[in-house]
């Protein structure tokens, strides 16, 4: 297995980059200076790309990664538009990254074409799933997304969560009132904060803490289903999750 470091670009994004033996990959380069200086500072050779969606802050270092190595391979959804992308992909693929292993799943919600990487125990989600919430639907359904949710939710607890935006605490305050019952949030609440006030990233985190914590990981959590009673009727998870994701829209 290959190790994982956090590059941050831009205000909140975190770029992950892969690397063993001195060689690497990285997921969304957003921007590229903050991925050429990783790779100088622990002289790696840069073996490939792989991206999530097609939103600029997730591919728009790719130009210029390619200018600085031509011919890498770019990994990506080919039913979006992504710069320089040359290994399409849909879902349901297996790669090789770094002699390891890795399963591309389809996750639409976010985007239409979005895609999630499965390697081992880590998954690179992009903006499907965040710290205690989960991407709006820009081109998506709430049924798709919801899917999705259920799908990494089936993950083992100790699954690593390697999202692309530090959002944990903008997402537990609408946690908390979600549930506000729920020990588990003012627990990682506190945390998070003393983790930010310290430079330390809030991510990545467990499935386990996800889905102790995360609303939009708990919509067959009774407590959860009843607070989303008290805005609309629901009959079914796919329901609350519908409702659930509306109302963090408007929070």
């Amino acid at each position: 297995m290959f190790e994982i470091t956090a590059i941050p670009a831009f205000r909140d994004n975190y770029i992950w980059g892969l690397c063993r033996n001195g060689r690497a990959v990285v997921v969304d380069p957003g921007e590229a200076a903050p991925v050429l200086d990783w790779l100088a500072s622990g002289a790696l050779t840069l073996e490939g790309i792989l991206i999530t969606h097609h939103h600029q802050d997730h591919q728009g270092g790719v130009p210029t990664l390619l200018e600085r190595h031509p011919g890498l391979p770019v990994f990506g959804p080919g039913a979006e538009s992504i710069t320089g992308l040359n290994h399409p992909l849909a879902g349901g693929e297996t790669i090789q990254v770094l002699d390891t292993p890795v399963a591309v799943w389809a996750v639409p919600g976010h985007t239409c074409g979005h895609l999630a990487y499965l390697a081992e125990d880590a998954l690179f989600c992009g903006d499907t799933l965040f710290g205690a919430g989960c991407g709006r639907l820009f081109e998506g359904t709430p049924t798709q997304m919801f899917a999705a949710m259920e799908r990494i939710a089936a993950l083992p607890d100790s699954t690593r969560i390697f999202c692309a935006h530090e959002y944990t605490l903008l997402n537990l305050p609408f946690a908390a009132l979600v549930e506000p019952e729920n020990p588990a949030i003012r627990v990682r609440l506190t945390e998070s904060e003393a983790q930010r006030r310290a430079g330390q990233a809030t991510v990545p985190s467990s499935l386990a803490l996800e889905k102790a914590t995360n609303p939009f990981l708990r919509c067959h959590e009774p407590a959860v289903q009843a607070k989303m009673r008290e805005r609309q009727q629901v009959s079914t998870a796919a329901d609350v999750f519908a409702v659930l994701r509306a109302w963090r829209d408007e929070f």
